[in-house]
């Protein structure tokens, strides 16, 4: 599967944004899928997850209650609500998939990856 992030931005603390993650190739409904953001000089982190079906989700402690992981199978897109965004939200994002019927947290178990797109969250 082939993953192409898009939605990123400037925005000011307390904005909002949605990221969208479009899956080329057949059968998307298959694949599990995750959020991941990296900061300069940090490494990669997991920030949302969904099972392959949409009815499991799972968040990193930092963004819970802020973000919405969801996805669309017939649009073959999985999306990324951000609200009551802060500076500390400010990275590249990407959006990964692993053939599973289970959502995860870890990034090793993302075999396919996005070309990530910039979230800057000005104070």
């Amino acid at each position: 599967v082939q993953l192409q992030a898009s939605g990123g931005g400037l925005v000011q603390a307390g904005g909002s944004l949605r990221l969208s993650c479009a899956a080329s190739g057949r059968r998307f409904s298959s694949y599990a899928m995750g959020w991941f953001r990296q900061a300069p000089g940090n490494e990669r982190e997991f920030v949302a997850g969904i099972d392959r079906s949409g009815g499991d989700t799972l968040y990193a402690d930092s963004v819970e209650g802020r973000f919405t992981i969801s996805r669309d199978n017939a649009k073959n897109t999985v999306y990324l609500q951000m609200n009551s965004l802060k500076p500390e939200d400010t990275a590249v994002y990407f959006c990964a998939a692993r053939w599973s019927m289970y959502a995860s947290t870890t990034r090793g178990e993302f075999p396919s990856w996005g070309q990530g797109t910039l979230v800057t969250v000005s104070s």
